[in-house]
């Protein structure tokens, strides 16, 4: 980020993220300093806490569309809010960070349902909109430190998707005279934040090209029985081979043909859309190793197909960062290499900050300027009518910690 002429007194920011994968919560500390466009953020540490596996459970049973109540749902909130806490908690006494000297909170939460547009979801019209779960009045009482969460819905009020929000952040991180760049985080779902090269704010754009991890992780902790929950070192999908009438089948899928902004989730790519994976394998006697390449295939070929589609008409991108848990599929990367001749695929860890710290890392620099009152959503990313002021507050008086 561009340096300020003068720093005095960095406020330091917890960052939180769980994201679609719901592997656990990162927190990451922050120093930030200035204002935009002279904002400077420096990275301090990164710590990984693991959801509990029942609450894991708990969480995939809700997101994913099952049946539930009022009361587990509001239970679910303070749970997770307890959790939440418990992790930035944590993070302090493993870093031998006085709770007191940190600032502020910034809370992603844990997205329960995400719809950014109106869409027919299991065969019935539902209306936009967004609910992250773990009560931030919670994490602030817990920690005795001031909270900002809840960020997506400001911007839906404002006409937008409510995602990707992180674009804020990549501009700030990534920006360069001579360099189009973007920023790909490969998560749950897979999102780009284009920034040309000399771009100003106005000129980024930013969607979510489709599925990320979400897919293989569910296959592997189908085909595992839960004993594994993500493919580690794409060591499954490299024991089969890709089955190309099931991939082109997936390249066919409706929401890559939309144009941005858009934005997806489980509604989109789902324990339903799993189902209807594996039952086209049960019926065409494919391997399960067989499945696991064909979706990790499928999910670089969707987001090299966003590229050709919507992204290299309208910018020269030169470098492409990559970030999330799918920066550590070989697999994925070296599709994603082949498919893309001509952009160098870089890892995010070569400007300060490791991948899986990413997501972390731009909540506190969201929630710095929240604190501020500043506006931080990008209307060019996510399609708000706007800029606006992302996120609610929880204040807290300190602990005496």
């Amino acid at each position: 980020m561009a340096a300020a002429k003068k720093r005095e007194n960095p406020m330091r920011v917890l960052g939180m993220m769980s994201g679609t994968s719901v592997d656990g919560i990162d927190v990451a500390s922050v120093l930030i300093s200035g204002a935009p466009p002279n904002l400077s953020a420096r990275l301090e540490a990164h710590h990984h806490v693991p959801f509990p596996a029942y609450l894991r459970e708990r969480i995939l049973h809700v997101a994913g569309g099952e049946a539930t109540t009022a009361a587990d749902l509001s239970e679910l909130n303070f749970l997770l809010g307890e959790q939440y806490a418990r992790a930035a908690l944590e993070a302090c006494k493993k870093w031998r960070i006085r709770v007191n000297d940190v600032a502020l909170i910034g809370s992603h939460g844990q997205t329960i349902f995400h719809l950014g547009a109106a869409a027919r979801i299991a065969g019935k019209l539902r209306n936009r909109s967004t609910l992250q779960t773990g009560d931030i009045s919670v994490i602030a009482q817990r920690t005795g430190i001031t909270t900002v969460g809840d960020f997506r819905p400001a911007d839906m009020a404002a006409g937008g998707q409510g995602a990707p929000l992180v674009p804020f952040v990549d501009y700030l991180l990534y920006r360069d005279e001579r360099l189009g760049r973007v920023p790909l985080n490969i998560g749950g779902i897979a999102n780009v934040t284009v920034i040309p090269a000399g771009a100003r704010p106005r000129d980024v754009f930013a969607f979510d090209t489709g599925p990320g991890n979400m897919v293989v992780d569910a296959l592997v902790s189908r085909i595992t029985r839960g004993k594994e929950t993500f493919d580690r070192d794409a060591k499954i999908a490299l024991s089969g081979r890709t089955i190309p009438d099931l991939l082109a089948r997936l390249m066919r899928d409706p929401y890559l043909l939309k144009k941005p902004p858009k934005s997806a989730g489980r509604e989109q790519f789902g324990p339903a859309y799993v189902h209807d994976l594996l039952a086209w394998g049960k019926q065409h006697h494919a391997g399960p190793a067989d499945l696991v390449r064909t979706a990790t295939v499928f999910t670089s070929l969707s987001i090299a197909d966003a590229f050709r589609r919507f992204i290299v008409p309208r910018a020269k991108i030169n470098e492409l960062v990559v970030t999330g848990g799918g920066a550590r599929n070989p697999l994925m990367i070296a599709q994603l290499a082949a498919a893309l001749p001509g952009i160098e695929v870089v890892s995010a860890d070569r400007f300060g900050v490791p991948v899986e710290a990413k997501e972390a890392f731009a909540f506190a620099v969201l929630a710095y300027e929240t604190y501020h009152r500043r506006a931080n959503n990008l209307p060019s990313a996510t399609g708000a009518k706007r800029p606006v002021v992302l996120g609610k507050i929880a204040y807290a008086q300190p602990l005496h910690v």
